[in-house]
């Protein structure tokens, strides 16, 4: 039996399955008009029948005849709104001038969000797998000579939650996904609530709301299949970013380390956007928004996220929910980078209201303004993590917005969407969304309404209720929006010129990396497009590197065995800025993960002195050994938190060697698969050779002692290799390898060829 045929597909090649369309694609983008595409070959759609089970056109009882399933896909060749007007443009929001704010008339605009809002339920459309804690922030005082928010005073404590999520993923992907994660922050505050909601990478793929439907549905599992789950690489993703370059910025973040983090607890945090801060005599300042966790910025190695993936696809809510058990309280520092607020709204040439470009810290140093400490974990995850509402729009006087396009449809995407997703307009009464301050908003009624309002007059003026509730002045708190002049022009669907430079900042980022960080990013892109089914969507993305970097695109074309293009022009003259990497400096090691391999014939008596100096030092100690239970011997006993079986490198921050384990009694393939590997190892469980031989390739630190030298040695990880220590006693193994933890990783083992 003949199988399916692809027009790209050469001559004795096998079929190979997986194409995302029935056709191959150019690699220019298509500009003639044609009707939709038909269904691919193995696609089918139910038959047609009415909601009585009658079939349209039927004499003689359902199913009658034949109706193509066609009938209820989209139709014609140009775009439209859903009551079929004809679009001229849909990636600009209608603003007053280039730079003005979005107008509400935009119906265009409202009608894509509202219907891109209520694509899912009832979880969210972007950011569905979270995790979140509930913390305090301490306001330093030092941002009150430019806020008014009183929250930011010195020394005021305000309860905060916190949730941590990924962008693309379903509730039930995995964690350690090379994703956007979401950074959101609920303040609540005696003047209101409010968030902060922002992203681990500062930069976003779009410049215009209006876009967000269109770079989510790319980057979202393909609609025919529902795969790739949680993940960018895919032909979809890649089409639209390749196609819509501005998205350059922030894909190249998503390509580094910054794509895949260690912890949650080791991610940094933006506010993405350009805010307006307020002060009492009404001044005004332009900011972005900062969190610096205190244990630094840290990520996985690829494999060991991919390994992560299946061992723990739990790893970051687990990893964050451990560490606030243990008392390792993670801490972020919010910081602000300030700029003038004038009426260009720039700063040394950086548009300030794009949402893809970045002011270099060193431009425009991040001033620590507080301290958010999270110390508690949810009780109820649905009730808490699952039902918190956030929105950009939750301010509180002394915040105010800008004209960025990105935020304003936020702004109306946000509330928009939690109508739908807590099934009405309540859901501000939920226990985890109520505000900690007095409310009286005269609303009423509908769909899970837990307030029992009194009085007659839910409107004002009244008098029934005694005038009740009256109007706030500026002096008692009232919210009152910055008087910002909105420039005088025509009404119009464009971007400014400033907005069309999408290359020097990725550049940027590039440059500023070490060179291992550079590696990493090349091979990213490599495993990302390599997963592509097209070739012309991989040439295209080619395009977009070569007018980044010619290293970086040679790197990548030469793993997917294409030819590197030439850029299209000079290349932009850029200064890095060292603040974008991750290395090269030293942070604390709480609640780092210590794994220590043993069995019978380790030194118990040492070990149990060694566990306790890893705990004393605020890290989490587990032992590793052939079986479950304790271990026992002349020195004592020893509770065991791992076995071979069960530990996989990916859980450890550093690995310990007490000795050298013989064999478990469990160590045959037919129970375990990775018992049969590493054969002629001289009686070595060959799962803690497997263990020692992941954590050497994913850089961490490994120590021995005593017989545990002729382990490292078994598993062909050399003694004088960076990051591995060999001493004569645990004590003083353990005292370096913190040294090394501080650095998180020994990237020094491994050359780069880049850079």
């Amino acid at each position: 039996m003949a199988g399916p045929t692809h027009e790209n597909q050469h001559e004795g090649e096998p079929f190979i399955p997986g194409r995302p369309a029935p056709e191959a694609p150019p690699v220019e983008q298509p500009t003639t008009p044609r009707e939709p595409l038909p269904p691919k070959q193995d696609q089918s759609g139910p038959e047609v029948y009415s909601a009585t089970g009658e079939h349209p056109g039927s004499t003689s009882g359902p199913g009658a005849g034949g109706v193509d399933p066609a009938v209820r896909a989209q139709t014609g060749s140009r775009l439209t709104t859903a009551q079929g007007l004809r679009l001229y443009d849909t990636d600009h929001s209608l603003k007053a001038g280039e730079r003005g704010p979005v107008l509400l008339q935009d119906h265009h605009l409202r009608e894509k969000i509202t219907h891109f809002d209520h694509e899912r339920i009832p979880e969210r459309v972007v950011h569905a797998r979270g995790a979140a804690a509930h913390g305090v922030f301490r306001g330093y005082g030092t941002a009150s000579k430019i806020c008014k928010a009183a929250f930011l005073g010195k020394d005021v404590e305000t309860p905060v939650f916190v949730r941590f999520s990924t962008v693309l993923g379903s509730r039930g992907s995995a964690d350690t996904v090379r994703d956007t994660r979401g950074f959101a922050t609920k303040f609540y505050t005696g003047q209101g609530t409010f968030d902060l909601v922002g992203n681990n990478i500062p930069v976003f793929f779009i410049q215009d709301a209006i876009k967000f439907p269109d770079v989510i549905h790319a980057g979202k599992p393909h609609p025919d299949r529902e795969i790739p789950q949680a993940q960018s690489a895919h032909d979809t993703f890649w089409d639209f970013v390749s196609l819509h370059t501005e998205a350059a910025h922030h894909t190249i973040w998503n390509m580094s380390d910054r794509g895949i983090p260690r912890s949650f607890r080791m991610m940094e945090g933006f506010g993405v956007h350009t805010f307006r801060l307020v002060d009492e005599e009404g001044g005004t300042t332009l900011v972005k928004f900062h969190w610096k966790p205190k244990l630094g910025v840290h990520s996985m190695t690829w494999e060991e996220a991919q390994i992560t993936n299946g061992v723990d696809p739990d790893f970051h809510r687990r990893d964050l929910a451990d560490a606030i058990e243990a008392g390792a309280f993670p801490e972020w520092e919010l910081g602000i980078q300030t700029f003038p607020d004038t009426p260009e709204q720039t700063f040394q040439g950086i548009d300030l209201l794009d949402p893809t470009k970045i002011v270099p810290e060193e431009w425009a140093p991040v001033q620590p303004i507080g301290l958010m400490t999270l110390t508690a974990n949810p009780s109820n995850f649905f009730a808490e993590t699952e039902q918190v509402a956030f929105h950009p729009g939750h301010l509180v006087p002394g915040i105010d917005i800008t004209d960025d396009p990105l935020l304003a449809g936020r702004l109306f995407s946000y509330i928009d969407t939690q109508i739908t997703r807590l099934g009405g307009p309540n859901f501000a009464q939920l226990p985890i969304n109520r505000p900690h301050a007095p409310i009286n908003d005269m609303t009423r009624d509908g769909m899970h309404q837990t307030a029992v309002h009194r009085g007659v007059a839910p409107y004002r003026p009244n008098s029934l209720d005694g005038g009740c509730p009256f109007l706030a002045g500026a002096g008692e708190g009232a919210y009152v929006e910055a008087p910002v002049t909105v420039p005088q022009s025509s009404k119009v669907r464009a971007a400014p010129a400033s907005f069309s430079d999408h290359t020097s900042h990725p550049r940027r980022f590039y440059l500023s990396l070490s060179p291992v960080e550079r590696e990493h990013v090349i091979a990213a892109y490599t495993f990302e497009l390599s997963k592509c089914y097209e070739q012309s969507i991989k040439e295209r993305q080619l395009r977009v590197l070569a007018d980044i970097d010619p290293e970086l695109c040679a790197g990548v074309a030469a793993g997917l065995g294409l030819p590197a293009p030439e850029p299209s022009g000079p290349l932009p003259e850029v200064e890095p800025s060292p603040a974008l990497s991750q290395l090269g400096h030293t942070w604390p090691t709480d609640g780092r993960v210590i794994g220590i391999v043993a069995d019978e014939n380790s030194d118990l008596a040492a070990l149990a002195t060694l566990r306790t100096t890893i705990g004393d030092q605020g890290m989490v100690p587990l032992v590793i050994a052939p079986h479950g239970g304790e271990l026992t011997g002349g020195g004592g006993s020893v509770v065991i938190q791992r076995t071979f079986a069960n530990a996989r490198s990916v859980e450890f921050d550093a690995v310990l060697i007490a000795g050298a384990p013989g064999t478990g009694k469990d160590a045959y393939g037919a129970r375990d698969a990775k018992a049969g590997l590493h054969t002629g190892s001289g009686g070595i469980d060959p799962r803690v050779l497997l263990l020692i031989s992941e954590a050497f390739r994913h850089a961490k630190a490994l120590g021995a002692w005593g017989d545990g030298a002729d382990v490292l040695a078994a598993a062909g990880c050399p003694q004088d290799a960076a990051g591995v220590v060999v001493a004569d006693d645990p004590q003083s193994v353990f005292e370096r390898i913190t040294g090394l933890l501080a650095e998180h990783r020994a990237w020094d083992r491994f050359p780069a060829s880049v850079g």
